[in-house]
């Protein structure tokens, strides 16, 4: 009898077991909808230091929408924190296809933000308009502490073509009002002596980073001023103008932290230009003060310029030929530039660099990486000079136009060696 009824209950589900199955799943849908709205709940109210660390990974763009989304996520798009670093974009729409920062934004920043920056960039076109409006915004910077700033044209002559006082006078109240400046990128830019004097007198003791390439009002004693006051310089980058030897005994003296970077621009303005020597003496002390230092230096000359350069061993690490160098200036670079680590050679002629070549790869022992661009090497040489280079060459970038087929190797015979 008992049997029949489990049965007789189970076929007609009317039994107890139907009717909690029926209880259990009302009270799992229940309980899933009210953890949807706990969820909500606890999404709504996220701690603004988890929001914090959201938002740092997200675009501005990204950030503003968000920021309209409730109260506390307005809240956290104005936090300090993510107002640290900014770059601002200025260009003219009418010259240029590059997006910029939108005005009311760039008022807002000043408005709200501009004791927070630290970490500040510029980047501009051409455009004299665009110069102009970066040292406006700067102007207004007078209650932050910079610790970085970049000036960076996309295209010349930008800051070049404004007038100087006004841009300096935007400069200087950075400078006097940034007591802990540590890294300045100001490169195409009029800033002069006077004004370097200023950027010492107020962040000598945390100045590290100063790239300044073609700055054509900074004179050799201006650059040395800071040599002199800046200790803790680590890293440089100049014209070879403002290149002396005062200045490479100054960054080599007892009381300078020892130097990791220095890059040196020489460019030609004019076909014949004379370029002044630096002594050997001077980059020995150099080496001696600074042993594991990098020295860059980027060559714009025309073939009649080198004169003064690679007569006597310098401790150059980095070389980059941009126009057309002549087989004796390269022969001249396996004899006195054994640090060598790096060889860019855009063009030279129609004479093959064979024994140019395989003397750097004897002499430079450091040698990793070489591209060569418009020269003439035949197959043969080029096959000794990879071997002779061996595991330490992980760079090479050669046209195929350049490997000339002798009596050893065809092109496809070298691919294979």
């Amino acid at each position: 009898m008992k049997r029949g009824l489990q049965g007789n209950e189970q076929e007609d589900g009317g039994g107890t077991s139907g009717g909690c199955q029926k209880t259990l799943k009302r009270s799992r849908k229940q309980r899933r909808e009210k953890d949807l709205e706990d969820e909500e709940v606890r999404w709504e109210c996220l701690p603004q230091e988890i929001l914090l660390h959201v938002f740092q990974y997200l675009p501005l763009l990204d950030r503003a929408f968000a920021s309209q989304v409730c109260r506390g996520w307005n809240e956290a798009f104005h936090m300090p924190e993510l107002w640290r670093c900014f770059e601002f974009e200025l260009n003219q729409p009418a010259s240029s296809y590059l997006k910029a920062t939108h005005p009311d934004l760039i008022k807002q920043i000043i408005k709200r933000h501009s004791d927070h920056l630290q970490y500040v960039s510029f980047k501009v076109d051409s455009s004299r308009e665009s110069a102009e409006a970066a040292c406006d915004i700067l102007s207004q910077l007078v209650n932050c502490s910079l610790k970085t700033l970049g000036l960076i044209s996309t295209a010349r002559p930008s800051f070049m073509e404004m007038p100087k006082s006004h841009f300096i006078s935007a400069l200087t109240v950075v400078f006097v009002n940034s007591k802990s400046l540590s890294s300045l990128k100001i490169d195409d830019t009029p800033v002069d002596d006077p004004s370097l004097k200023v950027l010492v007198a107020n962040n000598s003791d945390t100045l590290k980073l100063l790239k300044m390439s073609s700055c054509p009002h900074v004179s050799p004693a201006g650059i040395l001023c800071v040599a002199d006051q800046c200790h803790g310089l680590r890293e440089l980058a100049l014209n070879y103008h403002l290149l002396s030897d005062e200045l490479l005994i100054a960054l080599s003296s007892e009381k300078h932290v020892h130097l990791e970077h220095l890059r040196i621009d020489v460019v030609s303005e004019n076909p014949g230009q004379q370029f002044h020597t630096i002594k050997k003496s001077s980059w020995d002390a150099m080496k001696r003060h600074s042993p594991k230092f990098n020295l860059v230096m980027y060559f714009y000359l025309y073939e009649d310029e080198f004169g003064p350069f690679f007569r006597d061993e310098i401790p150059v690490t980095h070389l980059y030929f941009g126009r057309s160098v002549s087989k004796d200036v390269l022969g001249r670079v396996g004899l006195n530039c054994p640090r060598l680590v790096e060889l860019v050679v855009c063009a030279n002629g129609l004479r093959p660099l064979d024994e140019e070549l395989i003397r750097i790869a004897q002499r430079c022992t450091q040698l990793s990486a070489i591209g060569l661009g418009e020269c003439e090497v035949s197959c043969s040489a080029f096959v000794e000079f990879v071997k002779m280079c061996g595991d330490r060459l992980t760079q090479l970038s050669i046209m195929e136009e350049v490997l000339v087929p002798d009596h050893r190797y065809g092109l496809d015979d070298i691919h294979w060696e």
